[in-house]
Order: structure tokens, then sequence, then C-alpha cells
């Protein structure tokens, strides 16, 4: 029976020992265990990654000749980094289509002169035949008038009624045989005023093709490194494209002053502004920095891929020294890009910062304690937060807790796994 007592009063020791862990758990000095840091000034910047490719300042462009009537189609092309020399050429055009062009207005030029020198001489022909209906009805007149039967006693009312007749007649031809010989000068002047219109358009396409066919090399205006032109594909202009008068199709850059153009996601975007300091490094110099500062920001974000829905906004950075045989046009960079600097701020972990009841509080251990400080937030970096203004409540040397102090924390044996509750523990 004392063994029975014996066993009965150990499970009861079991119960009340699980019965105090259980409470202790609970208990306020649990805080004590929660994860902290002491609150110290510090230098924050926001630093925001981009990557981008290094561009010329200044570029004299290379295009297709303005003057000339397109389109081209790009017989050869310089390779893309060449160096070239003042009036070296550096593009050729296929002369095939333009010279088709130029026989096809010449066929038309020889072929408008002869249809107007047949025109005119069909006119002339046409206008000496009138005029010679002309002089005969001119002559019948004349001998209508002369021999015109007037008298009575001599001739029969008949008579004299077809001389008068025969009278009118002639007179009747002479002023069509007129009016037909100017018609016949105006229309042969119409036909001859239309081949002409037909003879200036074949020149005028004979002076294009010719200007196109002057036109069909491109030479580099000074010395440099030539750098083709990319579509919103990537690509270069290449052998077989057809091109444009006036079109861009490649540029000569001025390698002593560089610049990188980079991009910034949409969601980084916060604070980007004129002046900012940043550092740029060539991927093929990882570990050399160059100074910066932000020199223009896109005013709107875009798709920096087609077809891809992220936003990025373009960013030129100016570069505080330019080494010309490090940096090359088109080289990729990445940058880093120093935003919301404030020196000697306040700054907490993300995880010290909490939602409680809809405020944004931090826990600062007071004594044996937690208390929630409410806080306002200032700008954000990589796993840091700065929190704004003095009236905050927060101060130097404050100690804030790293995870919610208000929820148990479960205890860790050695191994890293949870401890298991004693048996007939009550289920908190």
């Amino acid at each position: 029976m004392s063994r029975r007592n014996a066993g009965a009063g150990l499970l009861i020791l079991i119960a009340l020992l699980a019965a105090a862990w259980l409470l202790a758990a609970s208990l306020p000095h649990r805080e004590l265990r929660v994860p902290t840091e002491t609150v110290q000034p510090r230098d924050f910047a926001r630093v925001i990654p981009a990557e981008g490719v290094l561009r010329a300042v200044r570029a004299t462009p290379v295009s297709v000749p303005p003057g000339a009537a397109g389109p081209f189609r790009v017989g050869w092309i310089a390779e893309d980094g060449t160096r070239v020399k003042a009036g070296e050429v550096v593009v050729r055009f296929d002369p095939s289509d333009i010279e088709k062009e130029l026989r096809d207005a010449a066929d038309e030029l020889a072929s408008a002169r002869l249809k107007a020198e047949k025109e005119r001489a069909h006119g002339l022909a046409e206008v000496r035949k009138l005029e010679r209906d002309l002089a005969l009805a001119r002559e019948e007149l004349t001998a209508a008038r002369e021999f015109q039967k007037k008298d009575a006693t001599v001739f029969s009312r008949v008579e004299i009624v077809g001389s008068e007749i025969d009278q009118e007649l002639a007179r009747d031809r002479e002023v069509h045989a007129k009016e037909t010989r100017r018609g016949q000068e105006a229309l042969s002047g119409t036909e001859l005023d239309l081949l002409g219109i037909d003879m200036r358009q074949a020149d005028a396409k004979i002076r294009r093709a010719r200007q196109s066919l002057a036109a069909l090399t491109v030479t580099a205006p000074h010395d440099g490194v030539l750098v083709l032109k990319r579509n919103w594909r990537g690509e270069s202009t290449r052998v077989g494209d057809s091109v444009w008068n006036g079109q861009p199709l490649a540029e000569i850059p001025d390698l002593a002053q560089m610049q990188a153009e980079v991009y910034v996601l949409e969601a980084d975007a916060g604070g980007l502004a004129p002046g900012k300091p940043a550092t740029v490094t060539l991927e093929s110099r990882p570990g050399v920095e160059h100074a910066a500062r932000i020199g223009r920001v896109d005013a709107l974000a875009k798709p920096r891929f087609r077809g891809s829905p992220v936003q990025y906004f373009g960013v030129t950075l100016a570069l505080d020294r330019t080494d010309p045989d490090l940096m090359k046009p088109g080289q990729r960079v990445r940058a880093l890009l120093r935003l919301d600097e404030r020196p000697r701020a306040l700054t907490v972990p993300r995880q010290a910062v909490f939602d409680r009841e809809g405020k944004t509080v931090v826990y600062r251990r007071q004594g044996d304690r937690f208390q929630p400080v409410e806080v306002a937030l200032g700008p954000s970096g990589a796993g840091r937060v700065v929190i704004e203004g003095r009236e905050s409540g927060l101060r130097p040397g404050d100690v804030v807790a790293l995870a919610d102090p208000m929820k148990p924390i479960e205890p860790v044996d050695p191994a890293g796994t949870e401890t298991p509750e004693p048996a007939g523990a009550p289920t908190p």
C-alpha cells in the first residue's frame, strides 16, 4: 500500500512540476529570453543595384545620305567595334535596284522623246494639210465673189440664188478650215505638253537614281571606333537589310568622356534624383569601382524587354572620370546607387518592427519586461529601417526585441527539436 501511495505521489509531483513549467512560460520574466539589439546611431544609406552599358556622352552619327531617295539594300558593312579613319568606307549599298531604276528611267525618257518627235511630225503634217484646205477654201470664196451672178437680165432667178449659195458655202468652208487648223494646233500643243511632263518626270527619276548611285558608299566623318546602332531586339544593321535616307546606321563616339546608362526596377526607384552618388563597376574589371552621380532619370517607367511586364526606370550616370584604356562603348556595367543617405540615424532591424492594433511599434525593454513604443518609419535598406523623428520615444542605447515578446517561445532541446510537453499537462 505504501508503494501505491509513493507511485501516486510521484505522479502528482510530476503534474505539479509540469503545471509550474507552463505557468513559468507565461510569466513576464520569460520575455528576457527574447533576442534583442541595442539601438545605436549609425550612417544609413539605401543602396539600389542597377545594371546597364557604357555610352559616349558625345558621338557622331553615321547615317544614310539624306539627299538620296531610298530604300537602299546593305551590301557590306564594317564590323562593330572596328577602328576607322576619316574618309574610310564603312557601308556599301547594293547597286542592283538603283541601276535598274536608272535603266527604266532612261527608257521612259527615250520613249517620251520619240513620242514627242512623232507628235510634232504628225501635228505639223495635219496643220499643213489644213492650211491647204484653208487656201483652197479662200480661192473658192474669191472665185465665188468674182463670178457671182447678179444681173437679172442675163441670169435666171435660180442661177442668181445658186451663185449666192455657192458664195456662202465658200465662206463657211474658209471659217471651218481656220477653226480646224486652230484646233489641231492646240491639240498638238497639248499632246506635246503632256509628253513634256513625261520627259521631265523621267529626267527627275534619272537624277535621283544618279544621286543614289553616288551615295552608295558611306564614309567615316573622323577617326574613331565604329559602333553599330541596334534595334529593340538588340540586333544591329546587317547585310541585306533595307534602309532609308537619313536612317542612322552607326556612330563614332568620343571616347574621352563616357557615361553609364543603367536600369532600375520601378519598385526600387523611390528617391531617384539627379545628383545622388553612385559607383560603377565594369563587368570586365569587377574589383575596380568608379565614382559617378545620377545625371538624368526617365520620367516614365518602361519595360526593358519586349513582352516583359517588368517596368524599369532608365538612369544616366555621369562618371567622375573616364579611363579610355578601360572603358569602351557597349561594355556591360553594374552600378550601386546610394539613395536617402542619413548620417547618424537611428535604425533597427526589420524584424524588430511589428504591427499592433493598427499601429507600428517596436518593443523596448524596461527592466524585466518589454513595452510597445509607437514609431514612424523612414526609408529602409537591406535588412534595416530608419526610425523617423526623436518624438518617437526611441533613444540611443535602448534595447529592442527582435521577436514578438507577447508570443510564447517554444522551448528547444539541444538537438534543435521541440521538447515534448509532459504527459498529462494541460493544453495552453
